[in-house]
């Protein structure tokens, strides 16, 4: 039997130990711990990748506003949302 368990460092409590400890009875457990990669490191980590998505971000169109016109644009969002 494998069971899977993705959670963050600080939601590990005693319930949860409990919970493994009923699952798998006495039987020899492994416990692994692995961390998820960060979606930037890991798509920067190769110099040609991280080339290019510099060069794809930087051919996106860049809009600049005040901060009246932002709130603006927000509350004429909000009227057409509802």
């Amino acid at each position: 039997m494998e069971a899977i368990y993705k959670l963050k460092a600080n939601e590990i409590n005693p319930n949860l130990m409990e919970t493994i400890k009923k699952l798998f009875g006495g039987k020899e457990i492994t416990i692994t711990i692995t961390t998820e990669p960060d979606e930037t490191e890991y798509l920067t980590a190769y110099p040609a990748n991280k080339k290019h998505l510099l060069e794809s971000m930087a051919q996106e169109p860049t809009i600049s506003f005040t901060s009246v016109e932002f709130k603006k644009h927000v509350d004429d969002l909000l009227k057409q949302s509802k």
